[in-house]
């Protein structure tokens, strides 16, 4: 296949950062396809439209996702790509590649396909970019027989699990995030493969408060490692820190040295909920006021320690779209247990009421968080089964016309307010 001229694109090469122009001539010497690539994109940006067009049903049989299919729309000029759909490869809880199974996956990308890929896409998987529709059953069959690894999950369907380090490399992780992430790719194979819901759902495990997998700003439910008994202090660290005996920011200082550090600049006057003070050269915690931003955490590592009954937070309902903007998770359920001797028992029963309600009521193309939107959070609260809290309240009420039921006026007040602080005791 011939080059393409590609002035404009040749642009894309001379910044200072890495440029996926230079890296596709690079596979174009290997795989002439990639010419083509570079030729359709060039037509794209100077006709300021996008010259592929979806595939709409093209797959693998027995499969309703894991292969985006695409097409170009100028097949004669372009006939590397005619065809050019996308596999997604389930990735290993963690992403813990083996170098052996990494070298499998090129060689048959390599000889089926264009050799491009995409590490990782933002959902998860292993994408590979651009092959023919005659190789897509040869490709899965390679991958699964031959390697062992399964495609991911694309359309309306449960897209594929994703996780953060957790207990293998993390001090901070609440529960074992590899093992709630291999356990629910496996549990629900058929909501991942064959696509029955209105619109995507994702699913991420953050082992802490961190959230190093931004469950909460691109899953439509996130698994957030939390504590609900009151942070670890060792005194003794605290002060080694107040006396400078260990390196601020683990002698790790952006933009130059921060000098002394100041428990009140640093930790104290930066808590959210005011909820840390000094007594004498002992540090305090009110630890019903703390939200588990994780900032003294961070700061302060060997003095400060999550609690010792973990778990995990529910937030539902986050999503990214380009036109609308981002919309953050919603917390629901504030803990549960990630028990894995339990097969995540209390995440399944969640889950499955999610779907259960939102494959009735859903609209075509709606995710979840946008339903919840659509019916409000209070009858979602009461669909969930879920017993409002103060976490659930986004503002102090503004809506004058409140419409009380029978048995909320006629003593009601009374008995919720004993009920609530028979469970919250002060």
């Amino acid at each position: 296949m011939p080059k393409h001229d590609t002035p404009l694109l040749d642009q894309l090469e001379s910044g200072p950062w890495p440029s996926f122009v230079k890296d596709l001539k690079r596979q174009a010497e290997k795989n002439p396809a990639c010419w083509d690539i570079l030729g359709q994109m060039e037509v794209s940006y100077e006709d300021k439209i996008t010259h592929w067009k979806h595939g709409g049903i093209v797959g693998v049989f027995g499969y309703g996702g894991g292969i985006v299919g695409r097409y170009s729309d100028m097949p004669k000029r372009f006939p590397g790509v005619a065809h050019f759909h996308t596999v997604r490869v389930n990735q290993p809880s963690s992403k813990f590649y083996n170098t052996k199974v990494l070298r499998q996956i090129m060689d048959i990308w390599e000889r089926r396909g264009s050799g491009m890929t995409n590490m990782h896409g933002s959902t998860g998987d292993l994408v590979l970019l651009g092959t023919f529709t005659e190789e897509l059953e040869e490709i899965f069959y390679e991958l699964t027989h031959d390697v062992g690894v399964d495609l991911g999950g694309s359309g309306g369907n449960l897209r594929t699990p994703s996780c953060c380090l957790g207990q293998a490399r993390c001090e901070w992780s609440c529960y074992d995030t590899a093992e709630a992430c291999h356990n629910i790719t496996m549990t629900y194979q058929d909501e991942l493969h064959r696509p029955a819901f209105p619109y995507k759902f994702k699913t991420k495990f953050s082992g802490c408060p961190n959230d190093c997998v931004a469950a909460i700003a691109r899953s439509d439910f996130s698994v957030i490692g939390t504590w609900r008994d009151d942070i670890r202090i060792d005194q003794a660290a605290v002060k080694g820190y107040v006396n400078g005996e260990f390196p601020a920011n683990g002698g790790a200082h952006a933009g130059g040295d921060w000098g002394p550090f100041n428990i009140k600049k640093e930790v104290i006057d930066l808590c959210p909920t005011n909820c840390m003070w000094m007594e004498g050269d002992e540090l305090k915690i009110d630890n019903a006021e703390c939200t588990r931003c994780m900032h003294c955490l961070n700061v302060m590592p060997r003095a400060l320690r999550p609690g010792l009954d973990q778990g995990a937070s529910i937030l539902i309902g986050a999503k990214a779209p380009i036109l609308d903007g981002a919309q953050l998770s919603t917390l629901i359920v504030p803990f549960i247990k990630m028990d894995a001797e339990n097969e995540f028992e209390e995440y399944k029963e969640i889950i499955e009421k999610c779907w259960d309600w939102w494959m009735e009521e859903g609209k075509n193309r709606e995710r979840i968080g946008e339903s919840m939107q659509r019916i409000g959070l209070p009858t979602f609260l009461k669909i969930m089964e879920i017993d409002p809290i103060p976490q659930h309240v986004k503002e102090p009420r503004s809506n004058p016309y409140v419409f009380w039921k029978e048995e909320e006026v006629e003593g009601g007040f009374e008995r919720d307010l004993a009920e609530f602080r028979k469970r919250h005791p002060m």
